[in-house]
Formats: structure tokens, sequence, C-alpha cells
């Protein structure tokens, strides 16, 4: 553990649940014992017990909670810049799937790589996020759609943390589209392949949450259901890829089973909202999604505030759908695209994103929270959504260690 110390001259924003303004605080200091936060608030109001801590000065920069990124497929293998062509050329997401594109083909080229292929690709990616204060990345098998090709990508995951400083929480997608050789067998899949390879991935203690595609090309609520049951039973948390291209209810289902998170829910109506905010389930914003894929329906960022749902944001970083590794872009997206504001920008991809992977020790600035800290050269946290394409990090904090 590193040895105690104080960050001074600085001004935070806590980010914490109950604050305004971002919770922000000038002329502050933190106080850093091991890998949490003892303390923090205005430096004239700092405990005499910390006085005689060392004391590093940031020179006036800001403090944020680091960022978290709770929704990303960073492990597979290839890439799908073809289908970008094709997109531009007018050919829909849906007409790209059923043709044999889309997840399907990032299956071959992920069955194909080894382990240490997977793992060199994901690093890359791992570290464009960690470059702008990311702390915390969730990666989601789903590429695989076999039992040998689903786990190898959940110990991949898992290995990042052997070679980078980060907090990998990984989440099993084996209900994320039907592979080819069960084409027209949904159901088989799902009993055959997708829930023996849940219990397995859980035995091998590969699993923090299960995720599934509720959609006309993927799944349907009753198919997911079954999955959900065995996570259930298996003591995991459940999320969901719900409401993107139509709304099958998929946001109602994953409330129904006390779900994290219903992530895209671009076509969620305020049936799914009042069944969100009822079960607690925060809605994960991808705009990354959206903006690639060029979709018109915006997911319904009033109705979910009037509801006080709580509303993250995250990357989506994905071979197709959403090929972005930048949360500050996120962030800006959020706002442009949703009219989402900086602080719920912040908010998203900080507190609420820490809660959208069921974490309670990080995502805001408080004693007892872990030392996950992003410092960063800007004036005033609106900065860090109102700029494209720049990053202002100084330096990250992970669990007290620079």
């Amino acid at each position: 553990m590193p040895p105690p110390f104080r960050l001074s001259d600085i001004s935070v924003a806590t980010m914490a649940a109950d604050a305004t303004e971002y919770g922000l605080i000038h002329d502050a200091c933190i106080v850093i014992e091991g890998d949490r936060i003892s303390w923090a608030g205005r430096a004239s109001d700092c405990p005499s017990r910390f006085a005689g801590l060392p004391a590093r000065s940031l020179e006036g920069r800001l403090v944020t909670p680091s960022l978290i990124d709770c929704h990303t497929h960073i492990v597979h293998g290839g890439n799908r810049a073809r289908e970008f062509e094709m997109r531009l050329k007018g050919a829909s997401y849906e007409e790209i799937a059923r043709a044999g594109g889309g997840i399907v083909s990032t299956v071959t080229k992920t069955r194909e790589a080894s382990q240490e292929v997977l793992l060199n690709s994901a690093v890359k990616l791992a570290d464009s996020l960690i470059a702008e204060g990311t702390t915390t990345i969730e990666v989601k098998s789903g590429y695989g759609l076999d039992r040998d090709t689903e786990l190898k990508m959940l110990r991949t995951a898992r290995r990042i943390t052997d070679v980078r400083p980060v907090r990998i929480v990984t989440t099993f997608l084996g209900a994320h589209a039907v592979p080819a050789e069960y084409a027209g067998r949904d159901d088989a899949y799902i009993d055959e392949v997708c829930i023996p390879t849940l219990r397995a991935a859980h035995a091998e203690g590969l699993v923090d949450a299960v995720d599934g595609f509720c959609e006309g090309i993927a799944f349907q609520p009753d198919q997911i259901a079954r999955v959900f049951d065995v996570a259930r039973d298996l003591g995991l948390p459940v999320k969901l890829h719900a409401e993107q291209l139509s709304n099958l209810g998929g946001a109602k289902l994953a409330a129904s089973y006390g779900a994290l998170s219903a992530d895209h829910i671009e076509y969620l109506d305020d049936e799914g909202v009042t069944a969100m905010a009822k079960a607690g389930t925060t809605a994960v914003i991808l705009p990354g999604a959206f903006y690639t894929l060029r979709e018109t329906r915006k997911p319904p960022i009033p109705a979910l505030r009037r509801q006080g749902v709580p509303i993250a944001l995250a990357t989506d970083a994905n071979p197709g759908s959403s090929p972005l590794t930048s949360l500050l872009l996120t962030m800006n997206m959020g706002c442009t695209l949703f009219q989402m504001t900086p602080e719920e920008a912040l908010a998203g991809v900080t507190r609420n994103a820490a809660r959208a992977l069921g974490l309670t020790d990080c995502g805001t600035i408080e004693v007892d929270k872990r030392a996950d800290l992003a410092v960063w050269d800007v004036e005033h946290p609106a900065e860090l959504a109102y700029r494209i394409g720049f990053n202002p990090l100084h330096k990250r904090i992970f669990g007290g260690r620079t």
C-alpha cells in the first residue's frame, strides 16, 4: 500500500448523490490512506490529525472521481470496417445482420483468435480508455456463442488486470445472437449452449453479471427470461440490451428481475420507464451506437429524469455498431445528441456508471470510497463534456497509486 498523503491546491467535484452543482469544492483537500479516501473537503476544514501527512500540490487542478465505462465489448477478434462502408452505402444494421454480417461475422474472428491475440487487442482498446482517466471497465462476452469461446473471452477479460492497472467487471452475454450452426433453432441454442455455458463460467468464477440482447434480430423476452432465471438461481445480477431497435418490453422484463441496468433503450415507453424507476434499474445510454448507426429515435431522457431513473453513459465499445473508445467523447455526445447536461454526463460516467455495475465503493469522492481519481487541467467540470477530441487528463490515481 502507498503511504498516506494529502492532495492539496485543488478543486474537487465529489459527484456525491446528495450534492448539487457537481458537489464542487474550491480550495479543497483529499486525504488518501492506502487505497481509500479518508477525508475530502475544504482545506481549511481538514482535521488536524492529517496535518502532518505529506502534501502533493496539484496547482489548482480539478479532481473528479475516475471514469467508469459500464458497457463495453472490447474482447473480440477482427473488425467490421467493411460493414461501416456498407452502412454508408445504405444498408441498415438489421439488413447487414440478416445477411450474415454484424455480430455473427465477429463471432467467426473471435473463435479463430487465440487468447493472446484477443488480450493484445483488448489491451489496446483499454489503453485508450485508461488514457482518459478510466479505472473501471465492464467487459462482456457474446462473440463466442459456443462454450469454449465464451469462456475464452471471459478469461481474457480477467487477464487485462494482469497487464494494466485497471478494474475489470465481467458480464456473460451468451444470449447475444444465434450462431450460424443454430440458425432457426433459437430455443435450442439457449438450452443447449447459452445456459450450460453460463453455469460453467460461473463455476469458474468468471462472471460478475449476466446480460442479453432482447430484440427482433436476437432473442425474445421469454427466451431472455429463461437465462435470467438461471442467473437468479446462481445469485448473479442481470442487465439487458433492450429497446434499441424496437420495443419488445425488454426493459420492463429486466426491471421485473431487479436488473442493474437496461441499456440502449431508444424505443423505451412510459410503462418501461415506470418499471425501471420502481425497480431502481439504471438506464445506460449509448450514444456511440446511435451515432454510428445513424439512428433518429432518441432515448427518452426527459421521461427518465421525471421519474428519477439514474442515467449512466458508456462507450458500448464494439467492432460493429460503436467502435468508440473515448468516454470524454461519449459525454459530449450525450449532451449534444440527447440534451443531457454536462453534470448529468459526468454523473453518467462516474456515480451512475458505478451503480449500473452494482459497485458501491467507487464513483464518488467520499470517505471510505476507493481512491480512484482523475486529475484534470480544466477550471470547471463542464469542460469535460464541452470539448471534442481533446484530452485534458493530467494524471490518474488508481487505488491510491498514481
